[in-house]
């Protein structure tokens, strides 16, 4: 599947099937994460990655909005120095880098937003200087539950060429 056809088709996760995702792959999605681009070149992120099932089982607590990562593969912390200035924006990207190389390869995810941060840093042991950026779930899911068709603002509603309010109609 090429990058276009992965955002056309991405869907948020929160059901997850029994599987096991082959290391090869957690390797090439926690990977896109440390290859994404960032400010000046800083990369101020570092990866938690949790494969471990009672460790999983444990983080439910922490992820408020996501009790579901109990049922995943696998789990990217996704942690950022808030001493750089772009740190959510750069870390934002590497997160979105990991889904869609996931996507690609049938695992789904979903951003986990509602998070115990401080409860989560202790947990894992992460230094004070670090913040939890968010929890990413992977894992295989049935394709039956997962939305399609989503809906979207037509590009009439929000394409302008050139100047605001000069509506991109049928391309330019």
């Amino acid at each position: 599947m090429n990058v276009y056809e992965c955002v056309r088709s991405l869907s948020s996760v929160r059901s997850y099937t029994d599987g096991e995702v082959p290391d090869e792959i957690i390797m090439e999605v926690i990977e896109a994460g440390r290859l994404s681009p960032s400010a000046h070149n800083n990369q101020p992120w570092e990866f938690v990655l949790i494969n471990d099932r009672a460790m999983l089982r444990e983080m439910g607590k922490y992820c408020t909005s996501g009790s579901f990562i109990v049922q995943v593969a696998f789990a990217v912390v996704l942690l950022v120095d808030p001493r750089s200035k772009w740190h959510q924006i750069d870390g934002t990207r590497a997160a979105q880098n990991m889904v869609l190389v996931a996507w690609s390869h049938g695992i789904g995810s979903c951003w986990i937003g509602r998070i115990e941060k401080e409860e989560l840093k202790s947990y894992l042991g992460v230094p004070n200087e670090l913040d939890v950026l968010t929890v990413l779930p992977f894992g295989y899911f049935d394709k039956r539950r997962v939305a399609t068709g989503k809906s979207r603002k037509s590009p009439d509603e929000v394409f302008h060429l050139n100047s605001y309010g000069n509506r991109i109609r049928e391309g330019f």
